[in-house]
């Protein structure tokens, strides 16, 4: 029986980290251009969440990174205003409810820290994690806030916390 459990990301997952977010936008053929692909942040998590009101969590399964999600300040936009960040599960972790742990951890991570809206952006042929945003009160905005860099993502949400 594995073993899966939800945690900090520590130095040591950088690697595996990135490749793991890269392997599923390339299966999710999101343009490398305008999205997450292209962060520096992709190779240095660790050290890019390690400041005050900023966490990534990893889903580990028997020692191996099978997908995380993060949340940090919104940038140029209001201190109470967060942002969902790099949620992305292999394969082999989809239809476990693990997006749904994931979305609480993070959440009650962002309640925590003091805010009090949580915005996302995606791509609008995501269809399951949109569904899985949907039900946990995530509504559809009309348009991008703040400065993500991420322009080629086209379906924006918000959620009250």
């Amino acid at each position: 029986m594995s073993t899966i459990k939800i945690r900090s990301v520590a130095p040591e997952d950088n690697k595996a980290l990135a490749q793991v977010i890269r392997d599923v936008l390339i299966e999710m053929g999101v343009p490398k251009v305008g999205t997450a692909y292209e962060d520096e942040a992709l190779d240095i998590m660790y050290e890019t969440y390690d400041v005050p009101r900023k966490r990534y969590f990893v889903v580990e399964e028997d020692g191996k990174i099978i997908g995380g999600a993060g949340i940090a300040q919104l940038e140029k936009e209001d201190s109470e205003i967060c942002e969902l960040q790099k949620m992305y599960f292999l394969p082999e972790a989809r239809g476990k409810g693990l997006g749904s742990q994931m979305m609480s951890t993070c959440l009650n991570f962002a309640k925590e820290q003091g805010f009090t809206k949580c915005y996302l952006e995606t791509m609008p042929y995501m269809k399951e994690a949109r569904k899985l945003y949907g039900r946990v009160g995530f509504k559809a905005l009309d348009k991008p806030m703040g400065d993500t860099g991420h322009y080629s993502c086209q379906a924006w949400m918000i959620k009250d916390l």
